[in-house]
C-alpha cells in the first residue's frame, strides 16, 4: 500500500515551486487536497500507476532539495528557538515587565518575517 507521509506536505510548501508543472500539481492534488491517486489520475488524464510515479519522483526531488539546502530545518529550528525564547520570557519576574514586554515584541516581529 502506497502511504501519504505528510512530511512532504510540509517540503512541498517549501520547494514545490521548484518542481516542474506537473509535477507540482499532481502533488498538491495527492498532498494538500487529500485526493486518492485514482481521483488526481481523472483529474490529470493519467493512469493511477503514472500518478504514483509522478509523486514518488517528486518525492525524491523533494528530499534532494531539503538535504541540499535545508530550508524546512532552518524554519524549524527557528520556530523552536521562538518557543524557547517566549518560555523564557513568560518566566521571567513582573520586576522586569519592560524587558519581558520587548522580549515577547521581539518574538512577534521574528515570527511575522518567517
Amino acid at each position: 500500500m502506497f502511504e501519504k507521509n505528510l512530511r512532504f506536505a510540509y517540503l512541498l510548501d517549501f520547494y514545490g515551486s521548484v518542481l516542474d508543472e506537473h509535477t507540482e500539481a499532481v502533488m498538491k492534488a495527492y498532498y494538500d487536497d487529500d485526493l486518492s491517486l485514482s481521483e488526481v489520475a481523472a483529474g490529470v488524464g493519467i493512469s493511477r500507476q503514472g500518478v504514483r510515479h509522478v509523486i514518488k519522483r517528486g518525492e525524491e526531488q523533494l528530499e534532494f532539495l531539503e538535504e541540499r539546502l535545508g530550508l524546512a530545518k532552518g524554519h524549524e529550528n527557528i520556530d523552536e528557538a521562538l518557543a524557547k525564547l517566549r518560555m523564557i520570557a513568560e518566566a521571567l519576574p513582573s520586576s522586569v515587565g519592560e524587558a519581558k514586554d520587548k522580549i515577547l515584541e521581539l518574538a512577534t516581529v521574528i515570527e511575522e518575517n518567517n
